[in-house]
């Protein structure tokens, strides 16, 4: 009995029942793949940070190939120094405190436990390079430039990134008037040559010495008006002062606009340094403001400081393009001999924010002198010419006629890899091209290729082996209508 009853115990489910909840299980299985087919998973871009997309190469192209002309041509040789840093680089320069190291730096330890930080600014780094490879034993003064991203944990908003780009100018070695305007001048031409006006703010906040005599009076009048101030200006009443003129709220801006301007306390010496600075301005026909109230938190900073904005904007912190200034101090307090410098940096994605604003604003226009009935003139296209291919053998025949033009200095835009004419057709459109060169099977038998006008739609049948001179041609073409 005991056996069969174990028997019993034992006795598998019957086959109705195990068929029933297996189509049960594999129902709900295929239910779930389903749902997460429908919302695929895929990394997302991170808070802040932001893609270069083909559609704005043009700009980021064209800054950079202007930033390299125009500071090649005033002198400045290319330094580029790591994103990655020491953190007590950026700790002793701008120092606890400040809110770069307090809350924005990208502070980690590697796996040697040092810290190290993802470079918040170019102008340390700059400097540290500056030391540890000897430049001061060099001809003086030293003038470098540098392009590329920097990182910040700031609150992203409009052109502010937690990843972002500057053009950056030094000039080390040399304490000279004619050095601070030289670079207001590159970056002006800098914004200038891309299509922006601008206009300079420009004030001086002298010597330590000069800022020490100004604190004591700036801070006594600061607490008298302490009750009316927003809170983090209260906390910058001890910690900064000087960054309380920086303030962005509302409620400290007429406190601000009564407080003592530090222009009144500096001395004769630095004062007729920045009388100079400006009689270079002067001479060069840059548009400056004085703003009394612009200066710098930074021990460091001496003499000249220096804000660039749309000329055609109101004056608001978010669309500042960049500044700079001179800061004799930051050498030696990196470890450095005392040695004078002075830069600037230009934030590259305000940039570019700028440009488009201004896209916009002209093509507003130009609808609304078509709408009044005075279109303008069309401008002369930009010369563009597509090599269109059909077929395998085409293809290969298209790319090593292109490289040819390559080397040749003709450079066409293509797409091997798509054998649809039209669809290559469509691309060229897109692009606006001048021309399309067009090579099918046909053409490949008989050593011809097709050279189509985009605008008029006219097609000239030439030889390959002239394919290189009748682009020539039609490049000259376009260059003498621009002249004219």
């Amino acid at each position: 009995m005991p056996v069969k009853n174990k028997k019993k115990v034992a006795k598998a489910p019957t086959k109705k029942t195990t068929a029933k909840n297996v189509k049960s299980v594999g129902s709900k299985t295929k239910k779930k793949e389903g749902a997460e087919k429908k919302q695929p998973k895929y990394p997302s871009l991170l808070r802040g940070m932001k893609d270069i997309l083909p559609k704005d190469e043009s700009y980021w192209k064209n800054m950079y190939h202007t930033a390299e002309s125009l500071a090649t041509s005033y002198g400045f040789g290319y330094l580029e120094t790591p994103i990655v840093e020491e953190a007590s680089l950026f700790i002793r320069t701008l120092g606890k405190g400040t809110d770069v190291v307090d809350k924005e730096m990208y502070l980690f330890e590697d796996r040697e436990g040092k810290k190290v930080c993802l470079r918040p600014e170019m102008t340390a780094s700059i400097a540290r390079a500056y030391v540890a490879h000897g430049m001061h034993v060099m001809p003086q003064p030293i003038k470098v430039w540098g392009y590329g991203p920097l990182f910040r944990y700031d609150r992203p908003q409009a052109g502010r990134y937690r990843q972002f780009h500057q053009f950056d100018c030094e000039t080390i070695g040399v304490h000279d008037p004619g050095a601070d305007a030289e670079l207001i001048v590159v970056a002006y031409n800098f914004l200038r040559d891309l299509g922006l006006e601008t206009v300079v703010h420009i004030n001086s906040i002298g010597t330590q010495e000069d800022r020490s005599r100004y604190l004591v009076e700036l801070v006594a009048y600061l607490r008298s008006k302490r009750s009316q101030l927003s809170e983090e200006s209260k906390l910058r009443i001890t910690k900064n002062p000087l960054r309380v003129l920086d303030s962005k709220e509302e409620q400290d801006q007429a406190i601000i606009e009564a407080a003592p301007q530090i222009i009144d306390w500096l001395s004769d010496e630095s004062r007729n340094y920045f009388m100079k600075v400006l009689e270079y301005l002067d001479e060069l026909e840059i548009p400056y403001l004085l703003q009394p109230r612009l200066v710098r938190g930074l021990d460091y900073y001496t003499d000249t400081v220096f804000e660039l904005y749309p000329l055609d904007e109101e004056v608001r912190s978010q669309n500042a393009l960049g500044g700079g200034g001179r800061y004799n101090g930051l050498i030696e307090q990196i470890g450095g001999q005392p040695t004078p410098a002075a830069g600037f940096a230009l934030g590259l994605e305000r940039v570019v924010l700028e440009l488009k604003r201004l896209e916009e604003k002209k093509q507003v226009a130009i609808q609304e002198a078509i709408q009044a009935g005075n279109p303008p003139e069309a401008p002369v296209p930009t010369p563009k010419i597509f090599f269109a291919h059909l077929g395998d053998q085409a293809s290969r025949r298209a790319l090593s006629l292109i490289e040819k033009l390559r080397r040749d200095g003709v450079v066409v835009l293509h797409r091997i890899g798509n054998n649809s004419l039209k669809n290559q057709l469509e691309f060229a459109n897109k692009q606006q091209v001048t021309h399309t060169v067009i090579l099918g099977q046909k053409e490949l038998q008989d050593g011809s290729i097709i050279i189509r006008d985009m605008a008029s739609g006219i097609q000239e049948i030439v030889d390959q082996k002239k394919l290189k001179r009748e682009l020539e041609k039609i490049l000259q073409r376009f260059t003498m209508t621009e002249i004219k």
